[in-house]
């Protein structure tokens, strides 16, 4: 039995410890990943702000080197000799004082040639004439500088010599003479120096032109290389310029680029950097922090490159410094741990209830001295006798110094009182506690408000209290602010409420006149197409006149012959004829009125009914037949009878027009739905639209002089759109217009019948 409780006592403690070790290199693992990471990004921080720097200063050496020279050029362009021997020299005597000239300038400038070209880009005089790479003689004319000098520009470039093969920087002007360019003055600078004067082994410094063309670099093997791979077509204009004589113009092997936010890189670059001992290149991958700036007014990039191998040494340093403290830390507690095992299981039970006691105790004081909240407790007399440390920070005392003094001396006149009173109520039904607003005074920075709460409390049978005090100065600073933010929306939202009520009142009264000139065109539409219409009803009207005069005139003649019985078949035949002019003439009337504007249920019949009453004549005459789906009587829309009504004329009466002189003309209406819209779609088999986009517009219209104003079908649409659908126009595949009416869909009524024209007077 004892021997089995040992084992599994043993197993459980292997088994704890066990957890602790994997416990143990979990937490070393991520400690070690958590400082190289932020070893890492705090030096390479640190490398970018000094790159950043490094890389301004050099910029700042370069752009002075430049502007050293760059008005040079300028300045020598007006000395008046120079101009005299343009295009050619005179003589050799002319010839030779001007180089001679140039030759004193260049030596005090010191730049590295000075020479004079004329304008067709030959050089008549230069610095260097008496040298084996005299620039004299020479043709420079395909030079960007001589190009852009001749344009009557300064002329600023970079490349290697054609006779020196020497790199520099070129700044030119032109030579006037009588208002005309006669020449050009050309400075070239020698560049060398300026990476000679760059000793930082940690940075390597790179300038390119906008080609990514390398030709100032601190490595000299990365000369004349590219940043970058060349496409065929930079290649081949690179290389015809003779900008960089005969150089390869081969990239540098870099294998991987990755961005930091701050717009700057990390590269990885390979390289030859080294040899072995059989003497044979070794490849080498390194990684840099790429940096780069423009230099705008000289077209050069300039750039560093500066090494990672600080951050490296950093984060190992780091990492080292970190494992070694995390070791020892280990340790130490471990043997802390140890011996406290060891004093524990000497410890007597007594001794360690009153240890408890008094951890328990230290935690209660612990939390007092560390609350964010000031406490200071009083006696029944109001006196103070403790403040933790955040009431000395609040009233900016020391506890020593205001201890066993009255607390009210803190508070300001108005809230003594209040306190006092709570303090001295010993009445049985009493509160217990007392929270109120109140000003406090700090011995540096004078008075600040506070939050209150008095609460009594009994310590060993004596009465005492326990104060909290929060200072809200924060709190009333934003109350202050959201009150004054509060007051400004307000009035911003009522200002902003006055003027769009006044926007809205004008936009009603601009709605009331726009639907009242819309009813008003509506109905002149309607009057010239009564207009249209009187000819044919006129013809219709005389026949059935004639007739009725006939039979009244036979039913007088029989009526005094007594032949009663024709008289009454006159007399019906009469009735006959007037219910007939009555139909013709109702169709006016009702096209002719005016609508309510207000929507309704409407039956697609009764429309359909409607527009054909007041075509018919026209119809007929143009000997064109109309094709409409059948089931309109089942079919409801929500609009306007009459506004509807109007529509269907106007593209009816287009369409007659459209096919005016057409063989076998004929319209085709038909009906297709979808979801909650009705499509009612008018075909003609005219000519079609030659411009559907304008065919909507006010007074456009394709018609002969006297067949309209080119409103109608405007007005078809802005009734369509006011009935909360639309009017489009489109060219049909097999030849002439469609015309598509779509309407919202109303539930068919069960309680209302489709009425027929006669029924709606």
């Amino acid at each position: 039995m004892n021997s089995s409780y040992l084992a599994d006592s043993t197993s459980q403690r292997l088994g704890r410890r066990s957890v602790i070790v994997v416990v143990l290199l979990v937490v070393f693992a991520l400690l070690m990943v958590q400082t190289a990471h932020i070893s890492r990004s705090q030096t390479l921080a640190e490398l970018e702000r000094k790159t950043e720097a490094d890389l301004n200063r050099y910029l700042l050496s370069v752009q002075q080197k430049f502007d050293r020279y760059k008005d040079l050029p300028k300045l020598l362009s007006g000395y008046s000799e120079l101009a005299s021997i343009l295009p050619l020299p005179m003589n050799e005597q002319d010839r030779l004082r001007i180089n001679f000239y140039l030759q004193d300038v260049n030596a005090t400038i010191g730049a590295s040639d000075t020479y004079l070209m004329n304008a067709e880009g030959e050089t008549v005089a230069s610095s260097n004439w008496a040298l084996d790479r005299s620039f004299v003689g020479g043709n420079f004319s395909f030079r960007p500088y001589f190009i852009d000098a001749m344009k009557g520009q300064s002329g600023r470039y970079f490349a290697l010599g054609t006779t020196s093969q020497q790199r520099g920087y070129f700044f030119s002007y032109p030579v006037y003479e009588a208002g005309q360019i006669q020449g050009v003055v050309v400075v070239k600078i020698d560049l060398n120096d300026v990476e000679d004067h760059w000793n930082d082994p940690m940075q390597d410094i790179l300038v390119t032109d906008n080609d990514d063309v390398i030709f100032i670099s601190t490595r000299p093997e990365w000369k004349f290389r590219t940043l970058r791979p060349l496409a065929a077509h930079e290649r081949r204009r690179v290389v015809e310029s003779l900008r960089y004589g005969a150089h390869d113009l081969d990239p540098l092997d870099i294998v991987q680029r990755d961005t930091l936010p701050s717009g700057s890189q990390l590269i990885t670059l390979t390289d030859i950097l080294d040899k072995n001992r059989d003497d044979q290149e070794v490849l080498t991958s390194r990684q840099y922090l790429k940096m780069s700036r423009s230099m705008p007014d000289a077209d050069l990039n300039v750039t560093i490159l500066a090494s990672l191998k600080p951050v490296e040494q950093r984060m190992i340093s780091a990492l080292t410094h970190v494992a070694f403290i995390y070791v020892a830390t280990v340790l130490l507690v471990m043997v802390l741990l140890a011996r406290y095992r060891i004093v524990q299981q000497r410890e007597d039970f007594q001794l360690r209830e009153h240890r408890a006691l008094e951890a328990s105790e230290a935690r209660i004081r612990a939390i007092i001295d560390n609350t964010h909240a000031g406490l200071i407790t009083l006696d029944e007399q109001g006196l103070m006798r403790y403040l933790n440390p955040t009431a000395e920070k609040l009233f900016g005392i020391k506890a020593d110094e205001i201890r066993e003094h009255y607390f009210s001396q803190l508070l300001s006149e108005a809230d003594r009182s209040v306190c006092w009173r709570h303090i001295m109520n010993d009445a049985p039904d009493a509160p217990d506690e007392l929270t109120i607003e109140a000003q406090a005074y700090h011995k540096g920075r004078g008075w600040f408000p506070i939050e209150l709460t008095i609460g009594r409390m009994e310590v060993a049978g004596e009465r005492q209290f326990m104060l909290t005090i929060h200072d809200i100065t924060e709190r009333k600073l934003y109350e202050q602010r959201l009150q004054q933010a509060r007051d400004a929306l307000e009035s911003r939202v009522e200002e902003r409420t006055s003027d769009l009520r006044q926007i809205n009142m004008r936009l009603l009264d601009e709605m009331s006149q726009h639907r009242h000139t819309q009813n008003e065109l509506i109905q002149t539409a309607k009057l010239a197409v009564l207009g249209q219409m009187a000819a044919g009803i006129n013809h219709e009207l005389n026949q059935p006149l004639t007739a009725i005069r006939h039979y009244a005139d036979n039913a007088k003649a029989f009526l005094e012959r007594g032949r009663f019985e024709v008289v009454s078949s006159n007399l019906s035949e009469i009735s006959g004829l007037t219910e007939r002019m009555a139909k013709i003439i109702h169709p006016l009337k009702e096209f002719s009125r005016k609508s309510t504007g207000q929507s309704e249920v409407v039956c697609l019949k009764a429309v359909r009914d409607g527009a054909m009453s007041v075509m018919y004549g026209q119809l007929e005459k143009e000997g064109i037949e109309v094709s409409w789906p059948s089931g309109l009587e089942e079919v409801y829309v929500t609009a306007d009878s009459l506004r509807l009504e109007q529509v269907f004329v106007n593209l009816l009466a287009n369409a007659i027009q459209a096919m005016e002189g057409y063989e076998n003309p004929r319209i085709d209406v038909s009906l297709t739905s979808s979801q909650s819209m009705i499509d009612i779609s008018f075909r003609d088999y005219g000519p079609g639209i030659n411009d559907p986009q304008r065919i909507f517009e006010p007074f456009y219209t394709t018609k002969t002089a006297g067949q309209g104003l080119g409103l109608g079908l405007s007005i078809s649409q802005r009734i369509t759109e006011s009935l909360q659908g639309s009017l489009i126009a489109k060219n049909h595949a097999d030849g002439g217009a469609v015309f598509v009416i779509s309407l919202p869909m109303a539930s068919i009524p069960g309680h209302i019948e489709c009425p027929s024209p006669s029924e709606r007077v």
